[in-house]
């Protein structure tokens, strides 16, 4: 039984394993993606459930920009379908979820851009979870120009306080919890700023299996770890 109030406020989840499922399955590797989008929403709900406030996804980097083009393209069509669709948006305001984009957005098509901020109008009332979506987002981009827009702004020292105020997260608490699927065990250039202290759990199960069980037993794990924070 989870004990509530040990539950992370903020957790955030690598959602990695999509292609390899879909070759598992010996099917295309969107297809492998279209599942691991319902699977989003299951874990947002059950998140909602749990009353953890904050959830951020993993959903496309910097560095997939260097796939082929015709993945890209599918992979944003996928997104797009996914915003347009009336029963989905339904689903988020139902379960009172406010939706946030983060990450280099200006790299995004005026067509993905205008459902984000559609999507984002829609949601922003709800006050329940706070669903954020990494979306062209690099962590090392996003520390670079951080420092770039201080330097704009002439500021000869930041706190480290200060200094998450240029952050893409500078409206999220602290991370506590990362989760990343798929078997992999490395950050691949997320959240490494927000990470520093935050209790990271890796598992084998690729992203279209993570189940809410799968998500119970991390929030287990996490629970029983003893936070000294370097004290």
């Amino acid at each position: 039984m989870l004990n509530q109030e040990s539950l992370p406020k903020h957790l955030a989840i690598i959602m990695d394993g999509n292609g390899r499922w879909a070759n598992n399955q010996g099917k295309v590797k969107i297809d492998g993606y279209k599942k691991g989008s319902e699977v989003a929403y299951d874990i947002a709900k059950y998140c909602t459930d749990l009353t953890i406030p904050y959830l951020t996804l993993y959903a496309f980097s910097m560095e997939n920009w260097l796939r082929p083009k015709n993945e890209t393209d599918c992979l944003f069509d996928l997104f797009y379908s996914v915003l347009t669709n009336e029963d989905k948006v339904n689903f988020i305001c139902n379960c009172n979820i406010k939706l946030n984009f983060i990450g280099n957005l200006s790299l995004l098509s005026s067509k993905i851009l205008d459902q984000i901020k559609k999507a984002e109008e829609m949601t922003h009332k709800n006050d329940g979870l706070l669903l954020t979506v990494a979306v062209s987002y690099g962590a090392k981009q996003e520390i670079t120009q951080a420092i770039s827009n201080i330097i704009k702004e002439n500021i000869a020292y930041v706190s480290e306080e200060e200094f998450e105020k240029f952050l893409y997260t500078k409206d999220l608490p602290k991370l506590d919890l990362l989760i990343r699927t798929g078997g992999e065990k490395r950050l691949s250039n997320f959240l490494l700023w927000q990470a520093a202290y935050a209790e990271l759990y890796f598992c084998d199960t690729l992203w279209p299996d993570f189940s809410c069980q799968d998500l119970n037993k991390a929030l287990e794990d996490y629970t029983k770890r003893e936070k000294k924070y370097g004290r």
